[in-house]
């Protein structure tokens, strides 16, 4: 695992560039080069947003073999003030007032487990993964000013963030503008990041060209009958309406009547009144799960993401 200091010294070098590893979140993970300037850019408009300056303390408890942890570096390299380098674990312990923490969901658990620890971390960034309703609220509650960020290494870290306490909604960053494709996936404009113009594949209700709400992958949509339901949605439908699910995630399978079905996966022992709980949550019936399969622990990848497109053979398996 590479060190800050090892970071640091080919952020200091001649070259123009430096190379980050993608996380494997939306397809194999591959090495890119990203330009200097754009990373600057990027630390520079963060920075302003939290009113960073050459007094604050950043805290870092992230690799820097990805752009979060290395962003973090840059917003302390363009600040001028200093970084405090933690753990990389999910044990997160902060004992004294940091400006800025910058995090993974993973590791919020830890935080909330430290009475104090609202009052010492002025702001708290998570990003790297989604964040359930459940922990937004009880981040929240807790008294956390936490933010996530929307964003890929491609444009080193985040174009726009949102407010755990606010919204779904989230604003542009300083020249960032949104627009959408035939597909209704969002796409990232700037005249002054070498980017240019990103197109994702992120569905989302564009509000206006600094604001959106993000509704799910475009290729993990479920087609049922005619209606495109995203399983990152109903997933946070549920676990907002029913708190006590055990782990599970949403995906689909080929349906002779409807084209596709929605399928959920289960971890845990098979429980009947499941269905009837989710039928009194869910009053559409279209989103109904067509089946729940119960497993000793769910199915991921490598890389521990979720199997959205399991085929009917891996479905066969696995039940």
């Amino acid at each position: 695992m590479a060190s800050v200091s090892d970071f640091l010294l080919e952020w200091h070098d001649p070259c123009h560039y430096v190379e980050a590893h993608t996380s494997g979140s939306t397809g194999e993970p591959k090495t890119i080069r990203l330009l200097k300037s754009d990373m600057r850019l990027s630390a520079m408009a963060t920075n302003s947003f939290f009113g960073i300056t050459s007094r604050s303390i950043l805290a870092l408890p992230l690799s820097v073999s990805y752009i979060a942890g290395k962003m973090m570096v840059v917003r302390a390299e363009e600040a001028g003030c200093r970084l405090l380098e933690l753990p990389v674990s999910n044990d997160v312990m902060i004992d004294r007032e940091v400006d800025l923490l910058a995090i993974v969901p993973s590791q919020a658990e830890s935080l909330l487990a430290q009475p104090d620890a609202p009052r010492l971390i002025n702001h708290l960034l998570l990003g790297g993964a989604s964040v359930s309703a459940d922990l937004a609220r009880r981040l929240t509650q807790a008294g956390f000013d936490a933010y996530i960020g929307y964003g890929m290494t491609e444009t080193c870290s985040h174009v726009a963030l949102r407010s755990l306490a606010d919204s779904e909604v989230y604003t542009a960053m300083p020249d960032i503008t949104f627009s959408i494709d035939d597909r209704d996936c969002l796409v990232i404009q700037s005249e002054k990041f070498s980017w240019g113009r990103l197109v994702t594949n992120d569905v989302v209700r564009l509000i206006d060209v600094r604001h959106f709400e993000w509704l799910g992958r475009a290729d993990h949509a479920i087609n049922s009958g005619g209606v495109k339901i995203h399983p990152e949605r109903l997933e946070a439908a549920l676990r907002s309406a029913i708190p006590d699910l055990p782990p599970f995630y949403i995906t689909k399978e080929p349906h002779p009547q409807w084209g596709e079905a929605v399928v959920m996966i289960v971890e845990g022992p098979s429980d009947a009144t499941l269905i009837d709980r989710i039928s009194d949550a869910i009053d559409d019936h279209r989103r109904l799960p067509k089946r729940l399969i119960f497993v000793d622990s769910l199915p991921s990848t490598p890389n521990g993401n979720k199997l959205r497109r399991l085929t009917p053979d891996e479905i066969s398996r696995i039940c």
